[in-house]
């Protein structure tokens, strides 16, 4: 008679073998493509309904709907996905960030279709394939891991694989057809969802929910084998589900009895959040690219309308309003996004999560069950919910510090998926629980005023919060992070401030949601619900105040008018072509918007130049700067790069210590990018590096501006050491940089750009030293403008005056020429000796040896990583 352990081995072999198909297809997929699939659920889902219904409905053999399914259905999906959702993203070459959104509209999608094609009731009598053997399904695994291992190795479409992920531009170049590689892996990675959703539906409950959520916690073993190593990604697999099906024989006594069950059937959710948050981010690129997040500005008439039909509720409805109560609630929630993503730029899939705590902490404080606290009224209650909740929001703010696009999605989807499977889903936190109203609010049309006025309040809070010092930061921050480390903000600090206040108001819209219905209901904040509502967001405009409204209305309309998953379907659909769609509050009657008629170099040609760089073709001239600008020298006799070459002499004065590279080592990953530099960057003086790519000039120049932190060594300024000090620290110091690729914030001005510089710098809230800077840089025509759309020259000189405006004592600049025509250039080399001869160090990397040899007091040529002269 076999042994329970012999038994469980079993149990967990078959768990771990659909877990490693599923880790298989995703690898696949983002080898090929580049795109971390998280629709592989939901394909999974669509195809165990497909072959249960050619079964079960329609009564074919197994073997041949089987076949039908894999071969033929679940390729499909993938090749359908492949043409029109993921590969005009390839075309024009979108942020992950973007195909992410893509990837979880197709989710989505395909969760509201499978919802209104076959119902949102459970199925227990799904066909089984393989039946009960799992060495059978084990095999399976083996087998199709095996013939990919084998093909990505030795055959030519293998290499064509690899390298179209290395590099797609490339491998075209190459005559490598891109698009039928990604075919290929769209089509082979459908076929592994496929053949996961049907080995697992027999043992799961078959619905548009349940199953995808399922596949979408045992993401954790492709992310554990860094998305690369399909052995890893097996064993992994093998190993969770053998654990999890051994933790089931412990039944320890106690308080820690429920929390060891709940690991014990969740060990894969664990594993997916200690991959999420521990492990180095997969695929960590930028945050959500602005034109992902935009939002316009709503004309005044817009607003009467939504605020005329959000009235209207409690004139015309009679006293049911149970449909009504549920959209001011629910728009506080999403109004949470607005923050997170709309003005932080941070992809955040877990704010569901939230919203139910700040319904379970509002029923539990209401009811006296809250450890530590005594019962309180249910406002109270409400209240005191979201600021217990608000905390939380470290859960994901914390990671979001060093996370970026999809290691922070990850992260943020591990914590919603926690969330939900070790609280909302365990009697011992949500048993016997009822959620009331507070006595003076039972009737429906008083509790829908409340709401609206709650709703009203957290609007003007949000606005309030986009606007100003801190509205420019955080802006900065989600046009461009380094850029906004640059120019002296906080970063990591902003980002936790944005994660915290969208927790905050993520529980006060759950407790809404929760007061209005009269119950907690798990099922409401399950991670599926916040997928969509993150899908709903951004398909409308995540930095528009609207959104929330109308989101609110379309997700709680829809299902309520319409069999359930109508909802989901449409903004699925619209979030999987968001390649091809823009934001729709864009759209709106009287939008903010540059004009896409007119061209931006069009636009840029009528600015100013700087001071001393010719006549302007329109408007007045600039008026002279503040600094002294030195009269400009003969032009000097060509010289060697290797010898200094002064246009101006050095002042006797300085503004700042000097800043010092000693012994500065940095490597990576055995390569040495740095080999014991020294430098010194002295006030006063221009100081150029140049050499060959490949030489090491900006990572040194990184390592000076502490965007990375060297492998040895020391940087210091005057005495203080201050190699350990982020970007942003030093900024405030005095250290200003400026970046090789255009580090701007294209939504907002010139003079907003600037400004932020001003108000994060070394000296902060100076405006005479924001004019200053405009004025030197010649971009006082051009301060109104937005950022977006100018040409090079004009977007460079708004860099090094955002630079300037915080008045620094030392400038560092990296490629500041590039892009520039001829007359720019000049006028940028009188800039820079007006910058040395009031005083500021300099430091130009710069392949321009013309401009080095006229501003450049001392020259270093740098090769292999070291200064050679």
């Amino acid at each position: 008679m076999p042994s329970l352990t012999y038994e469980l081995v079993l149990a967990g072999l078959a768990v771990g073998s659909a877990a490693a198909l599923t880790g298989i297809g995703l690898i696949v997929t983002y080898r090929a493509t580049g795109v971390l699939n998280l629709a592989h659920g939901a394909v999974a889902m669509v195809c165990a309904y497909v072959l249960r219904h050619l079964v079960v409905e329609w009564g074919w053999p197994v073997p041949l709907a089987a076949c039908l399914t894999l071969l033929v259905v679940a390729p499909g999906i993938g090749l359908v996905l492949d043409r029109a959702v993921f590969r005009p993203a390839a075309v024009l070459d979108l942020d992950p960030a973007r195909t992410l959104v893509a990837s979880i509209g197709v989710f989505v999608l395909l969760v509201g279709g499978a919802a209104l094609v076959w119902g949102g009731g459970a199925r227990a009598d799904a066909p089984v394939l393989l039946g009960d053997d799992p060495w059978a399904q084990l095999a399976a695994v083996l087998l199709v891991g095996g013939a990919v291992g084998a093909v990505t190795r030795w055959t030519r479409l293998g290499r064509e694989l690899r390298a179209v992920v290395d590099n797609r531009g490339l491998a075209v170049l190459g005559g490598i057809d891109a698009d039928r590689v990604s075919a290929a892996g769209w089509a082979f990675g459908s076929f592994t969802a496929g053949l996961t959703g049907v080995l697992l539906a027999p043992y799961v409950r078959l619905d548009p929910y349940g199953l995808p959520l399922l596949v979408v916690e045992v993401i954790a073993v492709a992310v554990v084998a860094r998305m690369r190593s399909l052995p890893v990604a097996v064993v992994t697999a093998l190993a969770l589900g053998v654990a999890q099906a051994q933790l089931t024989r412990f039944h320890p006594e106690g308080w820690a009895g429920p929390l060891v069950q709940a690991v014990a059937t969740n060990l894969f959710v664990v594993a997916l959040l200690v991959a999420a948050l521990v492990l180095p981010g997969v695929g960590a690129r930028d945050a959500l690219p602005r034109a992902s997040t935009a939002g316009a500005r709503v004309a005044p008439g817009v607003w009467v309308a939504a605020g005329v039909l959000f009235l209207l509720p409690l004139g015309l409805a009679g006293s049911d309003l149970q449909t009504a109560v549920q959209v001011p609630a629910l728009a506080v929630v999403l109004l949470s996004l607005v923050v997170v993503t709309g003005r932080g730029g941070q992809i955040s899939l877990g704010q569901a999560a939230y919203a139910g705590l700040g319904a379970l902490f509002t029923a539990l404080l209401a009811a006296g069950r809250f450890p530590g606290l005594p019962r309180l009224p249910e406002l109270t209650a409400l209240l005191v919910a979201a600021v217990l909740v608000a905390p939380l929001g470290l859960l994901t703010g914390w990671p979001a510090i060093r996370r970026h696009g999809l290691a922070l999605a990850l992260a943020t989807l591990a914590v919603g998926v926690a969330v939900s499977r070790f609280v909302f889903a365990q009697p011992y936190a949500t048993a016997g629980l009822s959620l009331s109203r507070p006595p003076g609010l039972v009737s429906d049309r008083a509790y829908y005023a409340v709401e609206l006025a709650v709703l009203a309040v957290a609007l003007l809070m949000v606005a309030a919060l986009r606007r100003g010092r801190t509205g420019r930061a955080l802006a900065a921050l989600r046009d461009h992070e380094a850029g906004a480390e640059a120019a002296g903000v906080p970063v990591p600090a902003l980002k936790v401030l944005a994660f915290v206040a969208g927790a905050a108001l993520a529980a006060l819209g759950g407790g809404l949601l929760g007061m209005g219905v009269h119950a907690f209901d798990p099922a409401a904040y399950d991670p599926v619900r916040g997928l969509l509502w993150f899908a709903a967001v951004l398909v409308l405009g995540a930095d528009s105040l609207l959104t929330p409204l109308v989101a609110a209305v379309l997700l709680v309309g829809l299902d309520a008018g319409a069999r359930g998953g109508a909802a989901a379907a449409v903004i699925g659909l619209l979030a999987a072509f968001t390649a091809r769609v823009p934001p729709l509050t864009s759209l709106l009657p009287g939008a903010a918007r540059l004009p896409a008629h007119r061209p931006a170099r069009a636009r840029a040609a009528r600015l100013p130049t700087p001071a001393g760089a010719g006549p302007p073709t329109t408007g007045p001239a600039p008026a002279r700067p503040h600094r002294p600008e030195p009269t400009p020298a003969p032009a000097p006799a060509p010289v060697r790069p290797t010898r200094a070459a002064p246009t101006t002499p050095a002042p006797t004065h300085t503004h700042g210590p000097g800043l010092q590279a000693r012994r500065l080592t940095l490597r990576y990953d055995g390569f040495t990018a740095l080999d014991g530099v020294d430098l010194l960057v002295e006030p006063g003086r221009v100081t150029a590096l140049v050499g060959p790519n490949g030489a090491g000039k900006s990572s040194l120049f990184h390592c000076l501006a502490g965007t990375t932190r060297p492998t040895s060594g020391r940087v210091r300024l005057g005495t203080a050491d201050i190699t350990a000090l982020p970007a942003h620290a030093r900024t405030r110091l005095g250290i200003a940089r400026t970046f090789q690729e255009l580090a701007v914030f294209p939504s907002l001005t010139v003079e907003e750009n600037v400004r932020v510089g001003g108000e994060q710098g070394r000296v902060r809230d100076d405006p005479g030293a924001v004019e200053q800077a405009l004025r030197l840089l010649g971009l006082t025509a051009a301060r109104d403008l937005p950022a977006a759309g100018l040409s090079t020259g004009t977007l460079r000189r708004v860099e090094v005056a955002r630079a300037l405006a915080g008045q620094p004592h030392t400038l560092l600049l990296d490629e500041p020429a590039a892009g520039l025509d001829a007359g720019e250039t000049a006028a940028l080399a009188r800039v820079l000796r007006a910058l040395a001869a009031d005083g500021t160090a300099v430091l130009v990397v710069e392949h321009d040896l013309d401009l080095v040899a006229d501003v450049a007091h001392t020259v270093h040529v740098m090769e292999a990583g070291r200064i050679v002269s």
